[in-house]
């Protein structure tokens, strides 16, 4: 694969205390940075705002609004739920399997049953499970942190540090810094390894607390507890059974994986592990998930299949993003055979304005918005606008947050 410029690599959280232990820190402190973003994109977009860029100011107009929504949101904690996860702890992460329904034919309806993409209420009762939480947190985090970053209204920053400290570090309402639990099925198990996909929103979380690093909300302890919680997870997530199971998946799960321990690498100062699966990421997955004509046969086995086709090369984006940090461009990876993130995207675009006509099968309605993130990056790395033209101001396209952390330059 292709070997960007080489970057200074920045750890984020790792900063705190001069973090070490159990050999998180492969190289010296420095600056933090928030590796979401693709390198260079914050500070750009910040030139182009104080420059009058109508484009960026519309975003932030928009980042702002979701921010002010969330000043009165009380923070999530996995000790909201009314019933706690399997082991009997309030502190331990839990949910259930979205597409597992009751068995009609016994009385008491188990085991669940599998019923692909019909997603159960069950899964969403915010009563005994915490999927919803954890997103909210995700996105919160990174929402509170831009508009830290673009406004300098020290009211987000606050916010985001309350988010933080109650999730990962307060004693009476900190997560356990595992997913045994998550995607259980009634009557099989207590928790499945694809529930890690979840976690995804968890690590945007740490990753996203470089973005307030410099507001003065957290002290020193605060930050090193978040490194510390970030550092336990990885090492839950490489050396747990559930772990290596999704790690071995070779659809989206296993893409999500990989984001999940890269991300987490950088944030923690782990550069090393990171550029390892980056290294690998271009035979592991691109190779194994994508199809010469750009298919993904991985995802065309569900009942959502143009759905979950978007949903890898989410992930695949993503990696691809996390991966120039590191001067490794999965952007422009390509086999010998013609696999690649373009060719993938490429055989989505006849189908973001007509999603009807996907010959596969799709027993929920996509709308040309659902492509949008994809189409945004593809747009600014091939420096091709056609790509962005598909999805042009449609309503939820003009998402503040994409525009601000994937910029031209």
């Amino acid at each position: 694969m292709r070997r960007l410029r080489p970057l200074v690599l920045i750890p984020a959280l790792a900063i705190a205390c001069g973090l070490g232990a159990r050999g998180w820190a492969d190289e010296p402190a420095a600056a933090p940075v928030y590796y979401a973003a693709r390198p260079g994109s914050l500070d750009e977009a910040q030139r182009r705002l104080a420059a009058g860029d109508t484009e960026v100011r519309d975003a932030v107009t928009t980042l702002v609004k979701e921010a002010d929504a969330l000043l009165d949101v009380p923070p999530p904690t996995v000790t909201a739920k009314r019933m706690p996860a399997p082991s009997g702890d309030p502190h331990d992460y839990a949910s259930l399997a979205p597409y597992y329904w009751p068995d009609r034919s016994v009385a008491d309806g188990l085991p669940y049953v599998r019923r692909d993409g019909r997603r159960n209420p069950e899964s969403d009762d915010q009563q005994c499970t915490d999927r919803g939480r954890a997103g909210l947190l995700g996105s919160a985090m990174e929402t509170l942190g831009l508009a830290w970053r673009f406004t300098g209204q020290r009211r987000y920053a606050e916010r985001a540090a309350l988010f933080a400290r109650t999730w990962f570090i307060a004693e009476a309402t900190r997560m356990h810094p595992h997913l045994r639990y998550a995607q259980a099925v009634r009557g099989t198990n207590d928790g499945r390894g694809a529930g890690i996909i979840e976690g995804r929103d968890l690590v945007d979380a740490i990753d996203a607390v470089s973005l307030i690093d410099d507001a003065g909300v957290l002290s020193t302890a605060d930050r090193a507890a978040i490194a510390a919680w970030g550092g336990d997870y990885l090492d839950w997530l490489l050396e747990s059974e559930p772990g290596r199971h999704e790690q071995a998946a070779d659809n989206n799960h296993g893409t999500f994986f990989d984001t999940q321990v890269v991300q987490l690498a950088l944030a923690t100062g782990r550069r090393n592990l990171a550029v390892g699966v980056l290294e690998q990421a271009g035979s592991r997955r691109i190779a194994v998930q994508v199809e010469p004509d750009g298919s993904q046969p991985h995802e065309l086995v569900r009942t959502k299949s143009l759905g979950y086709s978007a949903f890898n090369l989410q992930a695949l984006c993503h990696l691809a993003t996390l991966a120039e940090h590191v001067g490794i461009d999965l952007w422009h990876h390509e086999t010998r055979d013609g696999r690649s993130i373009r060719r993938a995207i490429d055989f989505l675009v006849p189908y973001v304005s007509a999603p009807h006509r996907w010959p596969h099968e799709q027993i929920s309605r996509m709308q040309p918005v659902d492509f949008a993130t994809i189409l945004w990056r593809a747009g600014i790395v091939y420096r091709d606008p056609s790509y962005t033209a598909l999805v042009q101001g449609l309503a939820g396209a003009g998402d503040g947050r994409i525009r601000l952390t994937f910029v031209d330059e």
